[in-house]
């Protein structure tokens, strides 16, 4: 027994030892293994119309803003000078950019929610072709600020009066460039896209001396390849340049089509191309092409896509050009944003941004705050008379303008024999009330002669208000200021 019990012991400790070698052995999987695991879907594998039209839906809605802006590329890419498309907005050739001299004019239809307080200019920089050194004068006092966006609408550079922008000249560059930076290039900003927007926007006060004034400081914003650069600082008189014609059709009453389901799929490797994805994206990317090459090989697959974009563009898209349909509510109706571009993976903000107001600031540089809704949360229409009064003090909190703008239900100007789309900063003429308040009468019939300096008219059917707070202070960027109501006259 004794002898029986020593052995069973011994056996015991030694299945223990060994036990525990095996524990600290590590097993060394076969390379096979790993080189038999494919990275993400497989392309080869023959896939159901359901699947295809589930991964078309949501690429339709994720890729809708980068779309967009790549068909805009394309539009510029037509230019075939600097000059003004229909005599009325920015259009240039890639890599260069145009600017107004004064307001944007009320016809205009390629963005959706222009306004009427700056002078704009606009360019697309092909960084996949060249850098483009961005020119800033010396603005003074002037309030200015430079939209920088990559294809996905994001900011990738922080040009303007709020980030203490030095005259001089600035470089961006595509992701992949390696080149030398020249001596007198004062920052460099990397795109995450090969594609980036320009938009330039400089304040003027509506009136005939600061139109003006403001032409020496437009004349020396510029935009233009590495290759032109010499370290001299380049003027032109912005309010010289030829009408060109618009390479879309621009008719109708809504924004230029920039997105059209039926050609999606096919512009959309061109995109993805373009913009590499975000990181945690490369799934999705392996999707989407997977289920494209499915496409590319089965006829209808491919017509699955088409139909489903064109499902998404009605019942996804649509819906998104009503503010009142989406967006953060931050009391009285309005709503806002707290993301403008610096979106990231927000994918439902950026595509109802795009769809509504695209090419927004960031929030440092300008805060927006969207009305469809008087206080009561009926429609806003020209039937009815209404007014925003700001109690004293409360005026939106700027360090750099403020402006109430309205629009028609498709976000643009409705023409008025004032040619008046917006009152805030800009109009010097403002009346306060006797209490220090401020109330601005929105409607569509004038109303009494001493109320006509803060009259914004409105037009007959639907409308939209807009109010914009560039270079916000904390309390209009943190939420405790907030819009007050639009009060319907009983």
């Amino acid at each position: 027994m004794a002898r029986t019990a020593i052995l069973v012991a011994s056996g015991t400790v030694l299945a223990f030892f060994a036990a525990q070698a095996l524990a600290q052995t590590t097993v060394q999987p076969s390379p096979a293994w790993t080189l038999a695991l494919p990275s993400g879907p497989d392309a080869r594998v023959k896939i159901t119309e359901p699947y295809a039209r589930m991964v078309a839906r949501d690429a339709y809605f994720w890729a809708w803003p980068m779309v967009n802006i790549y068909n805009r590329r394309l539009a510029f890419k037509a230019a075939p000078e600097v000059g003004l498309m229909n005599g009325v907005l920015p259009f240039a050739p890639l890599n260069s950019l145009a600017m107004l001299h004064d307001y944007v004019e009320a016809q205009q239809r390629w963005v959706a929610c222009p306004n009427q307080d700056v002078a704009y200019g606009g360019g697309i920089a092909a960084l996949d072709e060249t850098p483009v050194v961005i020119q800033v004068p010396d603005f003074g006092s002037r309030f200015w600020v430079y939209q920088i966006v990559d294809l996905r609408t994001d900011g990738f550079a922080e040009i303007g009066a709020m980030y203490g922008t030095k005259p001089g000249f600035y470089l961006l560059v595509g992701p992949n460039w390696k080149g030398e930076v020249p001596k007198g290039v004062s920052q460099v900003f990397r795109a995450k896209t090969s594609t980036g927007f320009v938009v330039p926007r400089v304040f003027m006060d509506d009136s005939a001396e600061d139109r003006q004034a403001i032409q020496p400081v437009l004349s020396g914003i510029d935009m233009y390849p590495l290759a032109q650069f010499d370290g001299k600082m380049k003027e032109r008189d912005w309010r010289k340049l030829p009408t060109l014609k618009s390479p879309t059709g621009d008719d109708g009453a809504n924004e230029t089509r920039w997105v059209f389901p039926d050609k999606f799929f096919d512009e959309l490797p061109a995109v993805l191309a373009d913009a590499p994805p975000l990181p945690g994206e490369e799934a999705r990317y392996a999707q989407i092409r997977a289920v494209l090459e499915a496409a590319r090989a089965n006829p209808a697959i491919k017509a699955a896509l088409a139909d489903e974009a064109a499902k998404a563009e009605k019942e996804l898209i649509d819906p998104l050009l009503q503010f009142r349909n989406w967006g953060l509510q931050v009391g009285n109706n309005w709503s806002t944003t707290a993301n403008n571009a610096t979106f990231g993976t927000d994918y439902f903000s950026r595509t109802a941004v795009a769809k509504s107001n695209i090419l927004v600031n960031a929030p440092r540089e300008t805060k927006y705050f969207y009305q469809d809704l008087d206080g009561a949360g009926a429609r806003l229409n020209g039937a009815g008379r209404y007014t925003v009064t700001f109690p004293k003090g409360q005026t939106p909190p700027v360090d750099g303008f403020w402006s109430l703008t309205l629009y028609d239900a498709q976000h643009f100007f409705v023409p008025n024999d004032m040619k008046r789309y917006s009152l805030g900063t800009k109009n010097k003429t403002l009346k306060y009330n006797d209490d220090g308040s401020l109330t601005l009468h929105v409607q569509a019939e004038p109303p009494a002669e001493a109320l006509r300096t803060n009259w914004l008219p409105a037009p007959k059917g639907d409308f939209t208000l807009y109010l914009r707070a560039y270079w916000p202070k904390t309390p209009v960027v943190d939420g405790s200021w907030v819009p007050p109501a639009v009060q319907k006259a009983m």
